[in-house]
């Protein structure tokens, strides 16, 4: 296991992502560079858990509002890779750990890693802390977030190393080491996890003991979630291309080249595949062969997870503007516009859409109307 020793090659290869990923989103703060976080919501039982702005995770009951709170996220503190200390935020110099990946429920337990480069565990009823790993130290940052299948959490970091734990008690159980970091969500899927990698290459991985089945590489680096889906991956890339692999053996059976980076994972209904791309389109296409079906141009940037809800997809953009998409007629409309940028995961419940946005606020859509609804507060206190 490699703990946190920032070496000066790593460091650069690191500052270099994030000022790729500030120029395209700009998170920063007037004195100097920080990592924001953008974690989307989980609903399980009715209670919705999320990584707030404030470096807590927070559970809120959707059924009368109420929330728990965590203890805050920690980190030792240092310079940061961002030009700040590693302990200050953007809100004044609060001390805060930012977090990107959304938490994740299993077995009465619910997990959130850290841009601190730890791995939490807490209760689901009252968020009391169950373990961290590492118990001592800490590992590089965490950007993307947590898989959990067969009692075994999987996670990859940016250090290049994926981790899978033991998701009862947090100890490690294997580790294998790609060719760079790695800020992208696993996917698990018929015991094989998949996961790519800043070294431009998708992994397959047996989920048993981490060992490799394959790799395919393509011209860019990888930091969308793998879909898995009738023995097919479908993975973007940052060279353009949405590539559809046979789950077998990594084997090319299409790719369809767009004008920019395939940032969110896609989403498959039917025969179709809808794909965001960071051109600011929506691409439908075949699943089975990438025949372009239609394009679908928005106002900006598409990074955000989109979700379902009956015959609509929901996507939104970087500048805030939310579209449903009729996957019958491929009609799409813009719903609503909010006043924050979007970059984070949406989340769907019931027919109520909710957004993490800056002002730290869920902010709530009705699926069905486009209204926006009063949003959440995650200010804890």
């Amino acid at each position: 296991m490699k703990l946190k020793k920032y070496r000066i090659a790593g460091l650069i290869a690191l500052l270099v992502a994030a000022v790729l990923a500030i120029a395209l989103f700009g998170f920063s703060c007037v004195s100097g560079l920080t990592p924001i976080g953008w974690s989307g919501g989980t609903v399980s039982d009715g209670v919705l858990y999320v990584g707030s702005l404030e470096g807590r995770l927070a559970t809120i009951n959707l059924a009368d509002q109420s929330k728990i709170w965590a203890e805050p996220l920690k980190v030792e503190a240092q310079s940061g890779i961002f030009g700040c200390s590693a302990s200050t935020g953007c809100a004044g110099g609060t001390a805060r750990v930012s977090i990107y990946g959304t938490p994740v429920v299993s077995d009465n337990l619910v997990y959130v890693a850290g841009y601190n480069g730890k791995i939490y565990a807490y209760n689901t009823g009252n968020l009391a802390a169950r373990w961290v790993f590492p118990r001592e130290g800490y590992l590089n940052p965490f950007v993307g977030g947590i898989v959990v299948d067969n009692n075994k959490l999987f996670i990859g970091c940016s250090d290049g190393w994926i981790y899978a734990l033991d998701a009862s008690t947090g100890d490690l159980l294997y580790e294998y080491k790609t060719g760079d970091k790695i800020w992208g969500t696993p996917t698990v899927a018929d015991n094989t996890l998949y996961i790519g990698s800043f070294d431009k290459k998708l992994y397959a991985l047996n989920a048993d003991d981490l060992t490799l089945k394959w790799s395919f590489i393509t011209e860019g680096s990888i930091i969308a979630k793998p879909l898995v889906y009738n023995g097919v991956v479908y993975i973007g890339s940052f060279d353009r291309y949405l590539y559809a692999l046979n789950a077998s053996d990594g084997s090319l059976k299409w790719k369809f080249m767009a004008e920019n980076w395939f940032w969110t994972q896609p989403v498959i209904i039917g025969d179709n595949i809808y794909a965001g791309c960071l051109d600011g389109v929506v691409y439908v296409l075949k699943a089975d062969t990438g025949a372009l079906v239609t394009e679908l141009p928005l106002d900006s940037q598409v990074a955000a997870q989109p979700v379902v809800f009956e015959n609509y997809i929901f996507f939104a953009t970087h500048k805030g503007f939310i579209y449903k998409i009729d996957i019958n007629s491929y009609a799409y409309t813009q719903i609503i516009a909010i006043e924050f940028n979007i970059d984070g995961p949406l989340t769907e419940y019931e027919g109520i859409i909710y957004i993490q946005t800056p002002d730290y606020s869920l902010q709530r859509i009705d699926a069905s109307t486009g209204a926006l609804l009063p949003s959440i507060s995650l200010i804890s206190g």
